[in-house]
């Protein structure tokens, strides 16, 4: 089993920054992408941030320029660095990985989608 716990949300003002964790777990071969989303109350899930394996990654127009996403292969964790944050940042944002369990499900490409439970974050003053 492969599990994702994202770590890292809360309450922020206005202009303030914050750092999420999503940490992976289980029975891991590799990891492709590693992606960010954020669903917003009333709104659909968005893609935020993308590192894919090759060390590519990627923004929403709306974060670019004030999120980072990194990763640490060591660790099959994924960060996601906020800053100048504003309100319409606010959501839950989730965590998704695409890990291929083992040689064989690599090799093949046959890799399952997987999500965190989700962490929220609140941009208020």
């Amino acid at each position: 089993q492969v599990q994702l716990v994202e770590s890292g949300g809360g309450l922020v003002q206005p202009g303030g920054s914050l750092r999420l964790s999503c940490a992976a777990s289980g029975i891991i071969f590799s990891i492709r992408a590693m992606d960010w989303y954020r669903q917003a109350p009333g709104k659909q899930r968005e893609l935020v941030a993308t590192f894919t394996d090759s060390g590519t990654t990627d923004y929403a127009d709306s974060v670019k320029g004030r999120f980072t996403v990194s990763r640490d292969n060591a660790k099959n964790t994924v960060y996601l660095q906020m800053t100048s944050l504003k309100s319409e940042d606010t959501g839950v944002y989730y965590c998704n990985a695409r890990i291929c369990p083992t040689l064989f499900s690599y090799q093949r490409k046959s890799c399952p989608d997987y999500w965190g439970q989700g962490t929220q974050v609140t941009v208020s003053s």
